[in-house]
């Protein structure tokens, strides 16, 4: 299934990712964490599929717990003491619950940056930032796409060395760490002469020249006008709940968080249509073309 939001304008993209990414860092409300851990994953699970919950399951879940866990046992602050450790540090329900706040924070970016690589392709990105700061451009592009081109070419070659008896899980220790040696030289070498062609290829093209031009497919149109529009009036409506103190807590050394008003539900409906636009629009446009196709 086609991803309806990555077919929008890159600056629409890119606006996006980074308001999300921006509250999703600031914002340590347990309302507005929960919004936006949910709809990352949501969005992670339709763009990927299977491979999203299995990260989701095997990776984020079980480090969400640990950071949980660990912020409690090494701090100590808060003034409501639930029990004493056997050497006679406190455990605090402020510290318990800023830590379930902060691994929150830190696997719901994690989970936006997944979405991130799927959707700002290099060529998007280029395409944004190649005119204002092209050498940047270029190493922040390839830097973004090392990792899931590093895993496929990791696999590659772990494979062809399987072939010949020289992989990782094949023969006593000191073979496989010989092999996992060598598959590293080898992943290096390969990462190396990447990057030094990658770099040839754009300067042999005039890449960063002034006055050069390029051809791009895209445009922004009317839907992307919308949608910029509706992006901005959502994060005016979040930004003026956080200049009224909605859309923060304090945890040390007691807990404070504004109580619940007509207008904190106000900003807690933008932030909820904010994080999930891209869910909205695939399940609006999937609605389109059943309408359409069931009219043939």
């Amino acid at each position: 299934m086609r991803d309806s939001f990555s077919t929008f304008h890159p600056f629409i993209n890119f606006m996006y990712f980074v308001a999300v990414l921006v509250c999703s860092m600031v914002f340590m409300h347990p309302v507005f964490q929960a919004i936006a851990l949910i709809s990352a994953a949501l969005y992670a699970i339709m763009l990927k599929g299977k491979k999203a919950v299995k990260f989701n399951l095997f990776y984020m879940i079980p480090l969400l717990v640990v950071m949980a866990v660990m912020n409690p046992v090494f701090s100590h602050a808060g003034v409501t003491i639930l029990f004493y450790l056997q050497n006679g540090n406190p455990i605090t329900l402020e510290s318990i619950l800023y830590g379930i706040a902060a691994a929150c924070m830190y696997v719901t970016v994690i989970v936006w940056f997944s979405c991130y690589n799927a959707v700002m392709t290099s060529d998007k990105f280029i395409f944004i930032f190649g005119k204002i700061l092209p050498a940047l451009s270029l190493i922040l592009s390839m830097v973004l796409r090392f990792v899931p081109r590093y895993l496929a070419q990791l696999k590659v070659i772990s494979n062809a060395q399987k072939c010949i008896g020289r992989d990782v899980t094949q023969g006593n220790i000191v073979t496989r760490a010989r092999n996992g040696i060598r598959i590293l030289s080898i992943m290096t070498t390969w990462a190396l002469e990447n990057a030094i062609e990658t770099a040839d290829s754009m300067k042999s093209r005039g890449y960063g020249l002034p006055g050069r031009t390029s051809f791009s497919t895209f445009r922004f149109d009317t839907r992307d006008k919308v949608a910029c529009l509706v992006l901005i009036g959502l994060m005016l409506v979040v930004g003026t709940g956080a200049w009224m103190g909605y859309n923060t807590i304090r945890y040390f050394p007691s807990i404070h968080v504004k109580a619940i008003s007509p207008l904190s539900v106000v900003v807690y409906i933008a932030y909820t249509i904010l994080c999930l636009m891209p869910v909205i629009i695939q399940i609006v446009e999937e609605i389109k073309w059943r309408f359409m196709t069931s009219r043939i």
